[in-house]
């Protein structure tokens, strides 16, 4: 049976009119509302110059300033420790004694040859003294006299040999007492009363490190070197008077040592396989917390700089390059895309060495909702960024 084509009633045609005008009207409205709609809200800082200390993060180690082995110079038995291991000791302090006797009987055996070659230039003195004026009235010979004349003189040369012997011999005596040669903390001991020793041996029998004050040496990149050594020649850092740098400590466990330290020197050779200088501080050590070997972490304050500019992290991302990119607002509150150079961080900021001037605007919040190009509404959080930045400095 073949279907038959029904036409639209009326009522249906004027649902579907309605229907469309309804459409149109509601497309009409968003189209009014989103052309009307404000443009979105941005936070914004003006950029501005201000004092900053300028500070080099660097990894490094302590080091003793002065070590001192403690070696034998006479070989012998040990009779005596007079040090507590781990204890500090003052130079000049006593810490060994090896057996005296053999090094006192030879002392004594010295002694004894000086008194006899003493008392032998007595005897061949008062002999040339008597064959002077008999050689002179030819009553002796002139040889017999020249040989009394010879004797005096090799008893004085003996005499001088043996005074050496005297003074050797007394030396080797003193060494039996071993002393420290500087003042500082003893470690532990290699050996015991009743083991043996020997002159000069190669293993120390203790060692003395003074850790009061301490070194800690860390390696600075020649980069960072010679953007340093520029920047103090073009004025734009400010040291102390004395041109010497103030350096903070963090200890390996991430606590902060209490007491600051100072730049002793900077090494005047590069290391060509790292390519970086040693930097030397001396640090204040009382309680003896720093030992050395110990890593740490040091703050070098290189100096200050009086026109920085700082950025907050949060405005900085980077484009498809790399490079470190902000979003600015102009006068007519236009977006627009700058590349700059950052150096370093310092707290929550970048220290920004170009691409911004005084007075720029720099969106910090909400830049997902601004794009280059577009228009934004800034709100100036100037004073609560730069508070921010204060409370984490």
């Amino acid at each position: 049976m073949p279907l038959k084509y029904r036409f639209p009633t009326r009522s249906r045609l004027l649902a579907a009119a309605c229907l469309s005008a309804l459409t149109l009207a509601l497309v009409g409205c968003e189209k009014k509302q989103q052309a009307e709609a404000p443009p979105p809200q941005v936070g914004v800082i003006t950029i501005k110059t201000q004092p900053v200390v300028r500070t080099t993060d660097l990894p490094g180690r302590t080091s003793a300033v002065m070590t001192a082995e403690i070696r034998p110079q006479v070989s012998g038995v040990i009779l005596k420790r007079l040090f507590v291991e781990g204890a500090d000791v003052k130079a000049g302090e006593q810490l060994y004694q090896i057996d005296p006797a053999p090094y006192q009987a030879t002392y004594d055996s010295a002694v004894a040859t000086l008194k006899h070659d003493q008392a032998q230039l007595t005897t061949d003195q008062a002999q040339a003294k008597r064959y002077k004026p008999l050689a002179a009235a030819q009553a002796v010979s002139q040889q017999d006299y020249d040989n009394a004349v010879a004797a005096v003189q090799e008893d004085e040369a003996n005499i001088a040999s043996a005074k050496a012997q005297i003074e050797t011999a007394r030396i080797n005596l003193q060494y039996t007492k071993m002393f420290s040669p500087i003042s500082g903390t003893i470690g532990a001991s290699s050996v015991t009363p009743g083991a043996l020793v020997t002159a000069d041996q190669t293993t120390a029998l203790a060692t003395v490190t003074q850790l009061n004050p301490i070194y800690v040496d860390v390696n600075e990149s020649t980069s960072t070197w010679l953007r340093l050594k520029q920047e103090m020649q073009a004025g734009k850092l400010e040291t102390t008077p004395d041109g010497s740098a103030k350096v903070m400590l963090t200890l390996e466990d991430g606590t902060a040592y209490s007491l600051p330290g100072k730049l002793q020197f900077t090494e005047v050779n590069v290391d060509q396989e790292t390519g970086t200088v040693l930097v030397r501080a001396i640090f204040p050590n009382p309680q003896h917390l720093l030992l050395p070997g110990m890593y740490v972490h040091a703050t070098l304050e290189e100096g200050t700089d009086q026109n920085a500019i700082l950025v907050p992290q949060q405005a900085v991302s980077r484009n498809t390059h790399g490079d470190p990119v902000v979003l600015l607002v102009n006068g007519k509150n236009v977006v627009s895309q700058k590349v700059i150079q950052v150096s370093q961080a310092i707290g929550t900021d970048w220290l920004v060495t170009g691409g911004l001037q005084v007075g720029d605007r720099v969106i910090v919040d909400g830049s997902q909702n601004a794009t280059p190009g577009g228009t934004v509404t800034p709100v100036d959080e100037t004073s609560s960024s730069k508070s921010a930045s204060s409370s984490a400095s």
